[in-house]
């Protein structure tokens, strides 16, 4: 396997800027990457955490980003959203950066054939990973005052049928697809929309997934780079789709997967 290469200094592309992470469960999430790539780049820093349960594991995190606003957010209880977008605007009253990266389906929507998916689970999974992207872009364009960057999590799977992936492929295809259409309604006001499509990456939103260590194992076997990608690399494509150096780009699906994705 190919080491995995160093990422250069990073330089403070983002300095000035406020972002807003959404999705860090523990030190190997994707919204983690992110976190740091943005701190490190400059911009002040404000988490979420699902619930007292994942607290513990998020708060050491936030710490070591000096991230505040740190508040709880279960996407399925507005009032937690109400809350957040509220000590925001008290917080910094302006927003720039927006990074999404939840996903969420029950196991007995994605453990079977998308033929059998039950529809409360069908929903639930739409809502979480899907939906909440749409809810929480709606509530920070108010507070994008000078333009920004939102950034979304999705896979593969959402453009080819990928083994024990399940559900998750059709609604990471209409995230991709909300993607399009928020880049293009939200772009007259400065604000820019993008999906990133990493890699499988062992994290816990992964751990569900039926198989999981063959499909790892596939990739780094058949990936032109030959190793999976880290959420360092991740974050910081995001941290870049996030500045002025991407500017002229939205709507885009950036796939951060070793060049996996090219292969047929």
């Amino acid at each position: 396997m190919m080491p995995t290469a160093a990422l250069p200094p990073p330089a403070p592309i983002l300095a000035g800027r406020n972002a807003l992470i959404i999705g860090v469960a523990n030190e190997h999430s994707l919204a983690w990457g992110c976190a740091q790539a943005m701190h490190r780049a400059g911009a002040a820093v404000a988490m979420t955490y699902l619930n007292d349960k994942a607290k513990p594991f998020v708060e050491p995190l936030a710490r070591a980003v000096a991230a505040a606003p740190f508040l709880p957010l279960d996407v399925q209880r507005p009032a937690q959203a109400d809350a957040l977008f509220a000590a925001l605007a008290a917080a910094w009253g302006r927003i720039d950066i927006l990074v999404h990266s939840i996903a969420f389906a029950p196991h007995d929507a994605l453990a079977g054939r998308v033929t059998d998916c039950p529809r409360d689970g069908f929903l639930t999974a739409m809502e979480v990973s899907c939906w909440s992207f749409l809810d929480l872009v709606r509530r920070a364009e108010p507070l994008m005052t000078a333009g920004g960057a939102a950034i979304t999590m999705s896979y593969v799977g959402s453009k080819e049928v990928i083994r024990n992936y399940g559900i998750m492929g059709p609604v990471k295809a209409a995230l991709e697809s909300s993607v399009r259409y928020l880049a293009a309604e939200l772009g007259p006001k400065g604000i820019r929309v993008h999906a990133v499509s990493p890699g499988p990456l062992a994290t816990r939103a992964a751990s569900g997934i039926p198989e999981f260590d063959k499909l790892m194992a596939d990739v780094v076997h058949r990936a032109p780079v030959a190793r999976p990608v880290t959420i360092e690399e991740v974050g910081a494509a995001c941290a870049f789709l996030a500045s002025d150096y991407a500017g002229a780009m939205t709507g885009e699906t950036l796939f951060i997967d070793g060049g996996y994705h090219v292969l047929g």
